[in-house]
């Protein structure tokens, strides 16, 4: 059975967070918080869009996936859970990632290294249900190290692996990042058969284009810019770690790790009542 998908592409972040369901049940993936970096104020248009929507198709909310703790957004799932209900769950390497910023960040003492603010934390390979939908969890490291795509009937949910052909390949200078892996990662995602659907988290399109989100296995194998067949191991690592030297850091970066790697949650307040997001001066 084919999964039913409803995408929702956010301009301001570029992501795109899916509704994948099965007419009765449905998962929710990388899910937007509108954040504004000015102000540090958050709020929900993003994610109530989304909301409505599994309310509108009569849905039951089973889970809400991340593919991995986004440096661009900052995830509704906490809001989402609340209103609609749910499991957030992301790959069980989210373990490492919190490890490196727990440092960087300096979190308080009692934020725990255990992946234990997420519902659930899936294993490389682990099947799991949508409904009547039967999907595989796939670790998918290099852009960071707990990156996971999510394989639903014909249609992977591929995170920031790639993006669209004409643009290539996720970056892998971001702290645990590495081009080895990330080539090796999409290389499992390119042996899937040719027809499966390949869903964007993310596209940055050139100027002669709009937004766009979904191909294929074939197409990305033929034109995509980084990865297409006959592009060695070394010589996508060499092309990456050029391209990466030149990237500046997403504008959200501290503020969407170290709430993303608490499964979306704000920080506990301090003794004052609010809740306070850090920016580490020269730690990036």
């Amino acid at each position: 059975m084919n999964p039913h998908i409803q995408a929702f592409f956010d301009p301001v972040t570029a992501t795109v967070t899916y509704v994948v369901h099965d007419g009765s049940a449905c998962a929710i993936i990388d899910s937007v918080l509108d954040y504004d970096p000015k102000s540090g104020r958050s709020s929900t248009a993003s994610a109530d869009r989304v909301a409505a929507y599994v309310r509108e198709q009569g849905l039951a909310t089973q889970w809400l996936l991340e593919t991995h703790a986004h440096a661009d957004h900052l995830s509704a799932a906490p809001y989402l859970q609340r209103q609609l209900g749910g499991v957030i769950a992301i790959g069980q390497s989210i373990r490492t990632v919190q490890g490196v910023f727990k440092q960087i960040f300096n979190l308080e003492p009692e934020f725990q290294l255990d992946g234990s603010q997420f519902g659930h934390l899936f294993a490389d390979g682990e099947t799991f249900r949508i409904g009547a939908l039967e999907a595989t969890a796939i670790h998918v490291p290099g852009h960071t190290p707990a990156d996971m795509a999510y394989l639903v009937g014909d249609a992977a949910f591929v995170g920031d692996t790639m993006f669209m052909p004409d643009v290539g390949t996720a970056r892998c200078d971001f702290p645990g990042g590495d081009a080895h892996q990330l080539y090796r990662s999409i290389q499992r995602l390119l042996h899937l058969p040719g027809g499966t659907r390949l869903f964007m988290c993310h596209d940055y399109p050139p100027p002669a284009r709009e937004a766009r989100w979904q191909t294929s296995v074939a197409e990305q194998r033929a034109a995509n810019i980084h990865v297409h067949d006959g592009i060695s191991e070394d010589d996508f690592v060499a092309m990456r770690t050029r391209r990466d030297a030149t990237l500046s850091m997403p504008t959200l970066i501290l503020p969407a790790i170290q709430v993303n790697i608490r499964a979306g949650h704000f920080p506990p307040p301090e003794d004052n009542g609010v809740r306070y997001l850090k920016i580490p001066l020269d730690a990036l």
